[in-house]
């Protein structure tokens, strides 16, 4: 038998540094605001992944805290279908656009910049239902 053709996987970390969250403009297709994030690499974990991705593109370092979910709809990415893995955690060191981003910002998770990319709109109303319950989202069909 052989391997199953599957979505390439991405990591992607919302980041908090003193109460704001770091975002990326993307330097790439598809334009936006962005959560910092990308794809696994082969031989690497989901967790690794999203902290090399997050530093790459904002030289931060980061503690993961939390899964916030797992993002899979066939038409979240323009590019093509796409699974995303969301961490939240707590970055340290001074944000630095780099790689994949055009710039770097810091933002009240209630006063985001537009547009944002993907389906990261939905992720970071998801983020805030956490902030103010405590409980990671229930999964969307």
């Amino acid at each position: 038998m052989g391997r199953p053709v599957c979505p390439p996987i991405a990591a992607d970390v919302i980041a908090e540094v003193d109460g704001r969250i770091v975002l990326i403009e993307r330097r790439n297709f598809p334009p936006g605001w962005a959560i910092p994030g990308g794809f696994v690499e082969v031989g690497e974990s989901v967790e690794t992944a999203a902290r090399r991705e997050l530093f790459e593109e904002t030289s931060l370092e980061v503690d993961l805290r939390i899964l916030l979910g797992v993002y899979s709809r066939p038409d979240r990415d323009p590019r093509g279908h796409t699974v995303s893995v969301v961490y939240v955690g707590r970055a340290h060191g001074t944000p630095k656009a780099a790689d994949d981003a055009r710039e770097v910002g810091l933002f009240m998770p209630d006063d985001l910049p537009m547009p944002l990319a993907f389906d990261h709109q939905q992720i970071l109303a998801d983020y805030l239902e956490f902030l103010s319950t405590g409980k990671a989202p229930s999964p969307r069909l």
